[in-house]
């Protein structure tokens, strides 16, 4: 076998598994529930996602590792973002393994003080939103959840690029929001 089609054939196998899962919860399937450790603008705080329904709908994201290229970027869309979430009467919480003490810092700088980011301890609440890479279980796929007050998954995107994110869970997020009304 040439050398060329050796590399190619590597390269097309390792790319699969390194790529992301997207397996992803449906929509309509009902929501797990989680309370973790959380941090914004720097203090730790419990976060409870049933509480947070009571308020009104979630944007749960979930993200590889805090510092990098990739997740401040999208840390940073969802900093510019939180206002209108807020206004729409949706939360904003990001996800990660990462610790609290990493996520203190990560929820002042590229949060921007604006939402909460959660620690997820041993990748529970990652395996069961179906959320974990399938080559590194310990680490998040870049996934976005709208979560509804009664518990179930009303939008899903998933790419492992943050592009896309943002707008994906706003406009979920106005769709939801317009149904309410009729």
């Amino acid at each position: 076998m040439p050398a060329s089609l050796r590399r190619g054939l590597f390269a097309a196998l390792l790319g699969g598994l390194l790529l992301p899962a997207h397996a992803a919860l449906p929509v309509g399937a009902a929501a797990p529930d989680f309370a973790t450790e959380a941090a914004v603008g720097g203090e730790a705080f419990r976060f409870s996602l049933a509480a947070a329904l009571k308020e009104g709908p979630v944007v749960l994201y979930f993200y590889p590792k805090a510092f990098t290229s990739g997740c401040t970027i999208e840390a940073h869309r969802f900093a510019e973002a939180t206002e209108e979430f807020k206004r729409l009467g949706a939360t904003v919480i990001g996800i990660s393994n990462d610790d609290i003490a990493t996520l203190k810092k990560f929820s002042v700088e590229a949060c921007r003080n604006k939402f909460a980011v959660a620690a997820d301890a041993g990748a529970r609440v990652m395996k069961a939103y179906d959320a974990a890479l399938r080559l590194l279980p310990g680490t998040a796929d870049r996934i976005s959840y709208l979560i509804t007050p009664d518990g179930r998954i009303a939008s899903v995107f998933a790419s492992l690029s943050p592009d896309g994110h943002v707008e994906a869970m706003m406009k979920a997020v106005r769709e939801w929001r317009g149904r309410q009304k009729t």
